[in-house]
């Protein structure tokens, strides 16, 4: 029992003493939870939904009905889970709002993964900026299969017209959970990166989520 475990070790006293980073994704999924059922404490629980998932990030994606299934898991818990995933977008979102500037790469990161991380197919989406490099808005263009999305470069220009842009970052994500970029999204990169500097638009960057990891073609060269 989770009771017996030495205070230190316990989720909830590990994270005030030491931070929510110093916790597993067992021990969080724990917290969130609080209570196990019978046979398994909370924390044996949490191991066994992250085993049969696969990730926390599926425990989040999950449906309501594949949430509910598992034992000692309800409808209450899942819009609780829903509720707590939509405070931590929101939250994210205020950071980066419209008239805002960029302040960090990581900043931007977290933003775009808020908003692409749970998408269970590939979705192409652009952050449009004004010349100060200030946000003007947040959208998903394209929406694809699973392994794909289609991207039209001619959409891409008309809403960074749109828009009255003077820069934009693109954004997709990989549902596979490998945030490595294939050569199609290179290609797609360099596409659109011409395509843009006809009407004197610039792409800044073209980051790959992938769950909570990131992949970023500036910082690797690639563009």
């Amino acid at each position: 029992m989770l009771k017996d475990w030495p205070i230190q070790e316990r989720p909830r006293e590990k994270l005030l003493s030491l931070g929510a980073q110093s916790l597993s994704d067992a021990e969080l999924l724990a917290i969130f939870l609080r209570t196990g059922v019978k046979g398994y404490d909370v924390v044996e629980m949490s191991r066994h939904l992250l085993k049969h998932f696969g990730s926390l990030h599926n425990v989040f994606a999950s449906d309501c009905d594949s949430f509910c299934q598992q034992y000692g898991l309800g409808k209450a818990k899942y819009v609780q889970l829903q509720a707590c995933l939509e405070m931590s977008r929101r939250y994210l979102a205020s950071k980066i709002t419209k008239g805002k500037g960029l302040t960090s790469s990581s900043q931007t990161k977290d933003y775009l993964i808020s908003e692409l991380k749970h998408e269970p197919h590939e979705v192409f989406a652009i952050l449009f900026l004004d010349n100060q490099h200030n946000i003007i808005c947040f959208k998903k263009l394209f929406f694809g299969t699973i392994d794909a999305a289609t991207v039209y470069p001619r959409v891409v220009v008309e809403s960074a017209l749109k828009f009255k842009s003077a820069a934009i970052i693109l954004s997709h994500n990989h549902p596979s959970g490998i945030a490595e970029p294939s050569l199609a999204d290179k290609q797609i990169t360099q596409r659109l990166i011409k395509a843009l500097a006809l009407v004197d638009i610039r792409v800044l960057d073209h980051i790959i989520i992938a769950g909570h990891l990131t992949c970023s073609l500036a910082e690797r060269g690639d563009m």
